[in-house]
């Protein structure tokens, strides 16, 4: 039954409470639980880290609702707190990354599949594919490093194979800024997925330039620098979508609104009770924190909610494996590259281009990517199963 947000008021912002041992449940099963589960808990919270930030950011320009940002941004972070604590202390951090590449391949297919404009269609597609090789260098790093395989957590939802090369997909930055939608054309769900996939390509920056320095390998450090500055061009990319004409107050209405949407997705998919009761709690919260912003959106504003929010939640995106949808971008869009916000083949890439220069001089001494991967293909079992079995 669909989701009606303006007559469903949720829980009060007066009434959200929790205590400690609630902000630190018991975290999900990194072998035994789907690992659907394991991507919903990683973007739910990278979707919490972005309400946080958008609301400090906002708190900065604006004295006049900093009250309720601050109360807001409380809640927002024990929200994030429960989510974030979800993640299992047997779970390494290479481990936890390939749970991040899976995020950004089986989100990022869903919400192309779903995003009504053909142009931000083609965005989420590109950036699919760079997303699809970093799993593939991940994976060749975690059998090198920890003789594991990554297959294990992916559990054949996601394949193992390259993408367009990460050694390829370094740019000049004026080469990742995209043409942005019309915000008051555009359809309430591209907005939602905008905000959505900026909120799981920020996390896994900030994630990868918190880690990579604990590493003590070198390629592993290297490939966590170089996979972070292409995680750093996504969300320059992404970010560029949204509407710069949009307000404060409209952000905020619209972040609230991801919140809840992406809350009300995991509710109807999630296969664990137990974390599935989590989301419950949070969709009431996030309810919550709208109502409280749509009445000062009135106040403020003097318009209407219903302008910029859609009457009820949109369709649920598929939790599911996208392998098929992958494959044939795969197969059809490899080549492309994008100059000054157009996409096209790798063979009407201009010679002298900034973009080749950048590459070429980022290159120069060498590729983490490449070198971490070299001579790599992925089979079921790991290096270490492998090597005892020789």
């Amino acid at each position: 039954m669909p989701l009606d947000i303006f007559s469903e008021k949720g829980t009060p912002l007066d009434k959200q409470r929790f205590t400690w041992r609630e902000l630190s449940p018991m975290p999900f099963s990194k072998l035994d639980d789907d690992a659907f589960t394991r991507v919903r808990v990683i973007l739910m919270n990278g979707i919490e880290s972005e309400a946080i930030r958008f609301q400090h950011l906002c708190g900065r320009m604006n004295q006049p609702l900093r009250e309720l940002l601050a109360r807001t941004r409380r809640v927002e972070q024990h929200q994030q707190t429960m989510v974030n604590w979800l993640v299992p202390p047997d779970q390494s951090p290479l481990e936890t990354t390939i749970g991040y590449e899976q995020v950004a391949i089986e989100v990022t297919s869903a919400l192309a599949l779903q995003e009504p404009d053909a142009y931000l269609q083609q965005v989420y597609r590109f950036g699919l594919l760079e997303d699809f090789d970093h799993l593939y260098r991940y994976t060749a790093l975690l059998d090198r490093l920890e003789g594991k395989d990554a297959n294990t957590l992916l559990q054949s939802y996601t394949d193992i194979c390259p993408g367009r090369p990460t050694s390829e997909e370094h740019r000049s930055p004026e080469d990742d800024i995209r043409n942005h939608y019309n915000g008051s054309t555009a359809q309430p769900i591209t907005k939602l997925n905008a905000l959505t996939i900026i909120a799981g390509e920020y996390q896994t920056h900030d994630y990868y330039m918190h880690v990579g320095p604990m590493f003590t390998d070198p390629v592993a450090r290297q490939l966590y620098a170089e996979i972070a500055s292409i995680e750093e061009q996504h969300v320059t990319q992404y970010e560029a979508m949204l509407d710069p004409a949009e307000g404060w107050m409209e952000q905020w209405l619209l972040h609230e609104a991801t919140e809840l949407y992406n809350y009300y997705t995991c509710l109807q998919q999630e296969s664990n009770p137990r974390i599935k009761a989590i989301w419950e709690r949070m969709c009431s919260y996030e309810l919550g924190h709208l109502h409280a912003v749509m009445k000062v959106y009135k106040d403020t504003e003097r318009r209407d909610p219903a302008e910029v929010l859609p009457k009820e939640m949109p369709e649920p995106f598929g939790y599911e494996s996208h392998r098929d949808f992958v494959r044939q971008t795969l197969a059809n869009e490899v080549n492309l590259r994008t100059v000054d916000g157009r996409f096209i083949d790798i063979r009407h890439e201009p010679e002298g281009e900034a973009t080749l220069e950048y590459r070429r001089h980022m290159n120069s001494e060498g590729s983490p990517s490449e070198i971490a991967a070299a001579g790599y293909v992925w089979s079921p079992g790991t290096e270490l199963s492998k090597r005892t079995a020789a």
